[in-house]
């Protein structure tokens, strides 16, 4: 039987007000509010701090590097519009999660020691087949996310520290990000996430001001785009960065009340952008084409105490958003062998060790930043968080009793059901075709040069050539020199 409009209404409310994760009414000393000021949180803020600090790491360094190859125009249009796709694809995913948790909670399903993620999502709603593929890509993806943040912690300290090559600090830097593992779940990231964008947020600034202030470099040239090749590998770097909701179910679920989501990624998009568009184009402005060559924008500008700040708060960012991308990692790895129920957290954080070693090794094979990051959003995030979810809204709710019982219905602006259905529709097929089709292409051609030209295993990719100093004769070319008078 259907459901009246106020059922529905009271349903929608009645979602998200979990037993465990529900604290009014019960005394805690002050012990315990200094710790969930810093440790839990599950209010609309965290959520929005988790989207925002997440969704711009290590790619604002790159982007400039898209820029160059894109072109000013195309840059800045490509930014406004995957950041709206990506809001639009988390707002699906935030509806099909509150569908799924409904569900279940109407079965008298206990989630209370249990981290609802996507697959399981896509499980409850459609079906094995579609929980086996969006597992694979989604922690496909994770995976290669958690290598790109490694990657960009070695990049990035090179420039504070060029005593060690890059790939000694990876090593480094691999086993620093291994203490992730500590972190029970995204409940417990408020203080991180808080930082984290407060870190990005100086560094974008840093770069926007410290370019401005340098100015042009001498006879600099903006001749973007110049090439198909790299016109869609900076497209989809572009895809890439506005596709970081794949970890949205987690901080959906250590929500208080996850009904809420629904616009928070949009609004952290929008304070993204603020500091990605400015960021890029002064960066792209002062350099030109000198940054395809440079796909960290840290490599062109003079070392000075600010240049060193923003290195290290990225690199202390960049150690947050590893946590953000391998915690959903450990989620399956745990449930795959049992310890997701665990109540022991040195004995799941011990469990979670084996996830980040290929990790590491992969961070080693690949260290190529800046092309890996349009290689991963072209060939993962394109279907993780464009495609798979599109195409499951529309199949979880292609019939009309799938419509009518649905816990959200679509709002008036975007056109009911029609309209919801079409934008999905254009996301499954633009994404399709310019993201995977034209964007694969590209970026696996640029990434293969970067093999051919550095090779795998490189020990410092992009790393300035030593300078050449004349050579002094060896001692043996010089002159003989007489012998002393008393020489027998």
């Amino acid at each position: 039987m259907a459901l009246s409009s106020n059922d529905k209404v009271v349903e929608t409310v009645i979602v998200g007000n979990y037993v465990e994760m529900e604290t009014e009414g019960k005394p805690i000393d002050v012990k315990s509010k200094i710790s969930n000021f810093f440790w839990h949180g599950g209010s609309t803020y965290d959520a929005w701090f988790s989207c925002a600090s997440n969704q711009v790491a290590q790619v604002l360094l790159t982007l400039p590097y898209s820029f160059s190859q894109l072109g000013m125009i195309s840059g800045i249009s490509f930014q406004l519009f995957y950041g709206l796709l990506g809001s639009w694809t988390a707002y699906l995913i935030s509806i099909l999660y509150i569908e799924y948790r409904t569900r279940k909670e109407r079965e008298k399903v206990d989630f209370r020691n249990h981290v609802i993620q996507w697959f399981e999502v896509l499980d409850g709603l459609l079906g094995k087949h579609w929980r086996n593929v969006g597992l694979a890509f989604n922690c496909t993806f994770l995976l290669f996310g958690s290598v790109i943040q490694l990657i960009a912690c070695a990049s990035n300290i090179y420039y504070i520290n060029d005593n060690l090559d890059k790939r000694t600090w990876t090593y480094i830097f691999g086993a620093c990000c291994a203490t992730t593992v500590f972190i029970p779940s995204f409940h417990n990231y408020r203080i991180w996430s808080f930082l984290g964008l407060l870190m990005t947020t100086f560094t974008a600034w840093y770069l926007t001001v410290a370019s401005l202030l340098h100015g042009q470099v001498e006879g600099v040239k903006h001749s973007g785009p110049t090439k198909l090749v790299l016109y869609f590998t900076g497209a989809t770097n572009i895809l890439y960065t506005f596709g970081g909701h794949a970890v949205t179910v987690e901080v959906m679920h250590a929500m208080w009340k996850p009904q809420k989501f629904k616009a928070i990624y949009l609004w952290a998009t929008v304070y993204v952008l603020t500091l990605t568009l400015p960021s890029a184009a002064a960066v792209y402005w002062a350099f030109g084409d000198l940054l395809l060559d440079h796909s960290n924008a840290f490599s062109l500008l003079p070392r000075t105490p600010l240049r060193d700040m923003a290195v290290i708060l990225m690199l202390i960012h960049q150690f947050i958003t590893f946590g953000f991308a391998c915690t959903p990692l450990y989620f399956v790895w745990e449930k795959a062998i049992g310890m997701h129920d665990c109540n022991s957290l040195c004995k799941r954080a011990a469990a979670r060790l084996p996830v980040v070693i290929p990790i590491w090794f992969l961070a080693i094979i690949f260290p190529f930043f800046g092309p890996i990051n349009s290689t991963v959003g072209s060939l993962l995030v394109s279907f993780t968080v464009y495609i798979i979810p599109a195409l499951a809204h529309m199949f979880t709710f292609k019939s009309a009793a799938a419509r009518e019982n649905a816990v959200e219905q679509p709002p008036r602006f975007v056109g009911r059901w029609a309209g919801t259905f079409t934008i999905n529709i254009f996301v499954v097929v633009w994404v399709f075709i310019i993201g995977f089709g034209f964007g694969g292409w590209a970026s696996m051609l640029n990434f293969i040069h970067q093999i051919d030209t550095f090779g795998l295993f490189t020990k410092c990719y992009q790393c300035p050539s030593p300078k050449q100093f004349p050579i002094p004769p060896p001692p043996y070319a010089t002159a003989p020199q007489p012998a002393p008078a008393n020489f027998k």
